[in-house]
C-alpha cells in the first residue's frame, strides 16, 4: 500500500497531525475539559457551513469560518460563566447545541450537496494539497505556541488559584488554549470529519493517562498511541475497502484505550495484580522442654 500517493499523503497527515492534537489532547484530559472539545468540535460546525455556502470546500473559507464560529463560542462561554450563574459546562453546551442546530439548518436551507458521508467522517484518502498544507501550519502554530504556554498551562492546570493569583490575565491563557484546541479542530475536520475530529485528540490522550502519571511522559505518550492509532487504521481501511478511514482510526484509537484500561498501570491491571496482604501470623510459642532448674 505504500505505493500509493494516497496512502503516502494520508501517512504524512496525520503524522503531522497526531504531532499537532497530542498537546492539546493531553491538557484537555488533564483540566478536565475532554467534553469541552466534543461541544466545540460542533460549536464549529456554523462557520464550517457558512464558508462552504459561500466559498465552497475550498481550505481557507473553512478555516476562517471555523476560526470565527469557536471564537464567538468560547467568548461567549466565558462570559456566561463569569457574569451569569450558569457555570462553564452548562454554558457550553447550550451555546454547541444552538450552534450545531443552527450549522445544520444553514446547510439544508442552503440546499446544498455536499456528500454527508464526507462531512461527517472526513475524506482522508483523498486530501489536497491545501489541506496538507493547512494540516502543516496549524501543526506549527499549535507546537510553537506550546513553547510559550506549555509552563502557564501546567502551573494553572494543576494549581489554578495560584495560577490566577500571580497572573494579570489568567484568562488570556485559557482563551489562547481554547483558540489552539479550534484550528486542530478544523485541521482534523478535513481528514476525519465533524464526528471523528475529537476522537484523535481525547481518546490518545486517555489512554496515556492510564500508563504514566507525570504530564511529560503523558505528552509523549499520547503522540505514540494517536500515531499508532492513524497508522493502524489506516491499514485497515486498506484491507478493508468497505471501511470509512476516519472511525477505523478512532476505533483503532478505542482499542488502545480499552487495552489499556485492563492492562495499564493506573488502570484495573494494577488491582488484578495486586495479591491480598498477608496477614502476620501470630507467633505461637510452642511448649519446649522445661529446663533444668
Amino acid at each position: 500500500m505504500w505505493s500509493f500517493a494516497f496512502m503516502q499523503r494520508a501517512i504524512v497527515a496525520t503524522t503531522v497531525l497526531s504531532a499537532s492534537v497530542a498537546p492539546v489532547g493531553t491538557f484537555l484530559v488533564l483540566r478536565r475539559l475532554s467534553l469541552a472539545g466534543e461541544a466545540m468540535a460542533h460549536a464549529i460546525t456554523p462557520g464550517v457551513v457558512i464558508g462552504f455556502v459561500v466559498a465552497g470546500l475550498s481550505v481557507f473559507s473553512l478555516l476562517i469560518g471555523g476560526v470565527i464560529a469557536g471564537g464567538v463560542a468560547a467568548v461567549l462561554t466565558a462570559l456566561l460563566a463569569r457574569k451569569t450563574i450558569l457555570r462553564s459546562d452548562a454554558s457550553l453546551a447550550s451555546i454547541y447545541l444552538i450552534a450545531l442546530a443552527a450549522g445544520i439548518f444553514i446547510l439544508s436551507a442552503a440546499g446544498s450537496a455536499v456528500p454527508l458521508k464526507s462531512f461527517l467522517f472526513g475524506s482522508i484518502l483523498g486530501i489536497d494539497d491545501a489541506s496538507m498544507i493547512l494540516i502543516g501550519a496549524v501543526a506549527t502554530v499549535t507546537l510553537v505556541a506550546f513553547a510559550f504556554l506549555l509552563r502557564p498551562l501546567i502551573i494553572s492546570t494543576c494549581d489554578p488559584v495560584f495560577f490566577e493569583a500571580q497572573t494579570k490575565r489568567p484568562l488570556l491563557v485559557e482563551q489562547a488554549f481554547m483558540l489552539l484546541l479550534v484550528l486542530n479542530l478544523i485541521a482534523a475536520f478535513k481528514t476525519l470529519g465533524t464526528l471523528m475530529a475529537v476522537g484523535l485528540m481525547i481518546l490518545p490522550a486517555t489512554t496515556a493517562r492510564y500508563w504514566s502519571s507525570t504530564i511529560t511522559g503523558q505528552l509523549g505518550l499520547t503522540f505514540v498511541f494517536a500515531l499508532s492509532s492513524c497508522w493502524v487504521g489506516l491499514t485497515l481501511s486498506y484491507f478493508f475497502p468497505e471501511t470509512p478511514s476516519g472511525p477505523a482510526i478512532v476505533l483503532t484509537a478505542g482499542g488502545f484505550f480499552l487495552v489499556s484500561v485492563l492492562l495499564g498501570p493506573h488502570g484495573f491491571g494494577v488491582r488484578l495484580r495486586k495479591t491480598t496482604p498477608q496477614s502476620t501470623s501470630s507467633i505461637v510459642q510452642t511448649p519446649t522442654e522445661k529446663s533444668p532448674q
